[in-house]
């Protein structure tokens, strides 16, 4: 711990090289010929402030050293040299550049036309590398655009809903009201005991207090009287609203003369194009411990922070900081990890009901006690025959998952699939509603910026029709389809690739088994092996199968991330190659493209287990092969154990590698290392301006949250096609979800510099995507449960074969026997393990006795008939049920569109008749308005909005 004294040096230093940079004085002008007026951005401080509580940026340097008070710092400062005009964006760049003389002509250009715009500058020229612009937009400028983007601002507080909910409180008059009052008190007590079991879990309201609605409308200057206005008559614009609209302004300014071409415009072709370095709004505050509150503070310790991880989240003030976009995201993924909490519990009573029966179950007390039963070789040559008792563990292991439970619970997973994505359309029409986005129409999207950098020397050029501006037009087919052609192929070579990679891991399986089994045999016939090494080699040699399938799924998983990252550049690349016009379309191909190869990728192996193995290998004496060698077959057990443990390894796997150590270890890793190898001292940290400060932070890219999305989709995936093998998927999926919410959290606060508020209706094509999904998993679990477990073989054994209509002689049922002297010599086990004239093999075959021996028996055909007719009906009553559950939840609730349309018709009221009156001449004021829409009340509308009250207030407190 430093002295008082050293303390003091080292603040002292930190002062000094504040003031040597900083101080107010008539700079000569910069390199760019542009003014440098004290253009740091900072209020005068005096130097004891700064001595002992905080840095050039206002941030705590070491506050309650050696006793030294702690005193609260100053809010960081966000204004231009006035300390008035607030900082709306910062542009960034290079000194140090190839383009030096071109960017600076490019620059002066943009930043005339911003000014000519109504945008003012300030600029902060003397770093030695990296140069900062501070733009901010006057009222008149924000006003003007609010009306040109028809931004719907909140109107006057309305008397009129006062009213209402007075007489809305009336309704709880049993007097009056006797019925409705019985059905508000039953709701007023399950919801108290509702709030009560949720009250750990909730975000502390005295800091994050729920937003009301409030009535908005799209802004019109000719309709100011309608809004709410500060004192003194202007319009109060959040900061989100503010950098939206320099946005909005930055994206159309031109940065060369010809102003005829698309070439020419947007600030990110000039981010393309190395003008600039970075463009980004500044974050509202420091987040770390001992500064002062803000926005990004508050965020921080009640959300990001892991302290708060079974908290709910302030979905408002992250839409408030974040923007929509990032908002709804987390409002998703908030909503899909509640949803989680039913999965999680059934799945895991499912696991628990298995393990209870795993040992009781008759088929496996007959497996462990069946002491004369030899199996047939797994085999050619180097494989011995071997006990039915050898696979008594993997049998029992094989109950857990493959009971009468596993049906249950694949037809609740199905439910809970559609359930989902029903309450979800709900709950984001309640989103949609609050924040705004119920009419949400997006812009017309400018041609991306790699677009036009690539197509700058293109000679065809097309006026756009909307824009009147000309672009590069490229023709279908004499340009794009054979681009389009080639791409696609080139995605269906990388899906073989993936295909390649699982026939690979099988003749790993295969070779590796054998060579257990060469092992075991020679160890056995050295006379100079000792006990200890027979010993091992036999337990080895017993869990042959459960080895090879735990090393075979870990090499396997390595693979796919391998792959991953292969498939992500190639994707990237071959989207860059198409040359798409707009970032949608962009956006849209590049997710068909690594959602496709990253389901193959992560799926094939398990789908081959599921639906392929052990299907086509034929029978002893005539088995099938490819490349000289034998097929994989299933142990007694069945093959549905072995999914379980290759779905477990690759979903838990890669959550732990991909999700939590990729995006929390590593990002800590390279954190420390660069502290470490930084040769910059703690005074100069202190003396960083807040736009130096951020720029150091990591770009926030556009498609960050394509990423997040991918990731849970994929876990969506995972859960839902394959539930029926692996029970515990939902709860590993909660517990993922619970941290990757506060990763995700915390690496917007403090990592990334804080991106543009972009507004979002929706998730986009994702929603897409998942019903795919649920409709694709009804499909896979129907065959899951029909052909890799024994559940329908065991239920036409209970019903046409069994005497007492009872589990027991299944096993004996269920084995084939063959003749050994029907075997080649080229698969005739080897002598040394001893004569067999009988084996059993686990199929359904007639006796080597029978006139047809050897061929598929009746039982066969009985079995395969009740699992066609098995999933044809799981599946249509499933997909029946499922529709018939979406269609009978409504997306929107009819509470809440009498809502939308209340507020329509308020706000058409009112303005026809304001606007009936200034046409008569007579001027408009608040109270006249106030007193327009209390006259609009009527009763039949009292119910309907206090119902819708109460609705909004149900959806919006999840």
């Amino acid at each position: 711990m430093p002295s008082r004294g050293e303390f003091n040096n080292k603040m002292e230093e930190a002062n000094a090289i504040h003031l040597e940079r900083y101080a107010p004085l008539q700079s000569p002008p910069g390199p760019d010929g542009r003014p440098n007026n004290n253009q740091d951005g900072f209020d005068d401080v005096a130097i004891e402030d700064v001595m002992y509580m905080e840095d050039a940026d206002g941030e705590t340097a070491e506050p309650g050293v050696n006793n030294i008070p702690k005193v609260e710092t100053k809010v960081r400062n966000l204004h231009f040299n006035d300390g008035v005009k607030r900082i709306d964006y910062i542009l960034a760049w290079s000194i140090k550049t190839k383009k030096l003389e071109e960017g600076k002509k490019a620059r002066e250009i943009f930043e005339k036309n911003l000014k000519k715009e109504g945008i003012e500058i300030e600029y902060d020229l003397r770093g030695k590398e990296i140069h900062f612009a501070k733009l901010h937009a006057p009222y008149h400028v924000l006003n003007r655009y609010a009306d040109i983007l028809a931004i719907r601002m909140p109107m006057k507080e309305e008397i009129h809903l006062k009213s209402i909910m007075r007489r809305g409180m009336s309704l709880r008059d049993p007097d009056k009201h006797p019925a409705t009052s019985v059905t508000l008190k039953m709701w007023d007590t399950v919801s108290g005991v509702g709030k009560r079991l949720l009250k750990p879990f909730q975000v502390d309201q005295t800091i994050l207090p729920k937003k009301k609605k409030k009535y908005t409308c799209p802004y019109s200057s000719d309709k100011h009287y309608l809004f709410e206005t500060t004192e003194d008559g202007q319009l109060e614009f959040t900061n989100a609203v503010r950098s939206r609209i320099v946005d909005y302004v930055l994206r159309r300014k031109a940065f060369k003369e010809d102003t005829q071409k698309a070439f020419s415009f947007g600030i990110k072709k000039m981010l393309n194009d190395g003008y600039y370095s970075a463009v980004y709004p500044l974050h509202e505050g420091h987040w770390k411990p001992g500064s002062f509150n803000n926005n990004r503070k508050i965020l921080f310790d009640h959300w990001a922070n892991w302290k708060n991880v079974l908290k709910y989240q302030p979905l408002d003030q992250i839409r408030d900081y974040f923007g929509e976009k990032i908002g709804m995201y987390f409002a998703w993924l908030g909503f899909y990890t509640n949803m989680l909490v039913p999965a999680a519990l059934v799945g895991v009573f499912v696991f628990v009901y298995g393990l209870f029966i795993m040992n009781a179950s008759t088929s496996s007390k007959e497996l462990c006690n069946a002491k004369n039963i030899t199996m047939c070789p797994l085999c050619d040559r180097q494989c011995p025959y071997w006990n039915v008792t050898d696979a008594c563990s993997h049998q029992s292991a094989s109950r857990i998952f493959d009971n009468d439970a596993t049906v249950f619970f694949a037809v609740f997973m199905s439910f809970w699939g559609t359930l989902f994505l029903e309450f979800w359309k709900r709950r984001q029409a309640a989103i949609q509603y609050k924040w705004d986005l119920s009419n949400f129409v997006s812009e017309e999207e400018p041609p991306r910026p790699e677009y036009l950098s690539r197509l700058e020397s293109w000679t065809t050029l097309k006026v756009n029709p909307i824009t009147g501006i000309k672009e590069p037009y490229l023709p279908f087919w004499r340009r794009r389809f054979p681009v389009f052609l080639c791409s696609y192929a080139v995605m269906l070579f990388l899906a073989a690739v993936a295909i390649g990679a699982v026939v690979g891991v099988i003749a790993y399986r295969v070779s590796f088994l054998a060579a257990l089994h060469v092992l075991e045999k020679r160890v056995v016939t050295d006379n100079s092996s000792g006990t200890a090494a027979i010993e091992t080699v036999t337990l080895v040699y017993k869990n042959a199968s459960l080895i090879t399938t735990i090393t075979a799924a870990l090499i396997n998983l390595l693979i796919i991330l391998l792959l991953n990252i292969v498939y992500g550049y190639l994707a990237f690349w071959l989207t860059d190659w198409e040359c798409l016009r707009t970032q949608t379309e962009y956006d849209n191909s590049i997710t068909l493209k690594l959602f496709a190869l990253q389901f193959v990728n992560y799926f094939s192996s398990i789908v081959y287990i599921a639906f392929f193995k052990g299907r086509f290998v034929g029978r002893p004496g005539k088995y099938n092969t490819i490349f000289g060698a034998r097929q994989e077959e299933c142990e007694p057990g069945g093959c549905l154990i072995e999914l379980c443990i290759q779905l477990a390894i690759i979903m838990v796997g890669k959550q732990l590698i991909q999700n939590n150590f990729i995006e929390i270890v590593i990002p800590k890793l390279i954190k420390l290392l660069k502290k470490k190898c930084s040769k910059e001292t703690r005074a100069q940290k202190l003396a960083r301006t807040p736009w130096e400060k951020d720029y150091k932070l990591q770009e926030a890219q556009n498609n960050s949250l394509f990423y997040e999305y991918l990731e849970m989709v994929l876990q969506f995936g995972f859960l839902t096609i394959f539930c029926s093998a692996f029970p515990l998927a939902p709860l590993f999926a909660l517990l993922n979800n619970i941290i990757e919410i506060r990763v995700d959290a915390n690496k917007l606060i403090t990592n990334l510099r804080r991106p543009m508020a972009e507004r979002a209706a929706d998730i986009g094509i994702w929603y897409s995507v998942l019903y795919g999904i649920s409709r694709i998993a009804v499909i896979s679990n129907a065959f899951i449960i029909a052909l890799s477990s024994d559940f329908i073989p065991r239920l036409v054994y209970k019903m046409r074969y069994s005497p007492d209509h009872s589990a027991k002689g299944y096993l004996e049922h269920s084995l084939a026997k063959f003749n050994t002297s029907d075997f080649s010599p080229d698969h005739r086990p080897d002598p040394i393990y001893g004569h067999v004239e009988i084996c059993r093999y686990r199929d359904f075959r007639n006796s080597y006795d029978h006139e047809n021996k050897y061929e598929y028996s009746d039982v066969f055909w009985h079995v395969l008939a009740a699992r066609l007719a098995f999933v044809c009906v799981f599946e249509n009553v499933v997909i029946v049920l499922t529709s018939l559950v979406a269609w009978l939840i409504p997306d929107v609730p009819t509470l809440l569109k009498e809502q939308i349309r209340r507020e329509a018709y308020i706000t058409n009221e009112v303005i026809l008749k304001t606007e009936l009156m200034r046409a008569h001449g007579e001027e408009i004021d608040h109270h006249k308005v106030n007193a327009i829409m209390s006259d609009e009340e009527t009763n039949n509308y009292e119910t309907s909005m206090y119902g819708s009250q109460i609705l909004l207030h149900r959806q919006t407190s999840i």
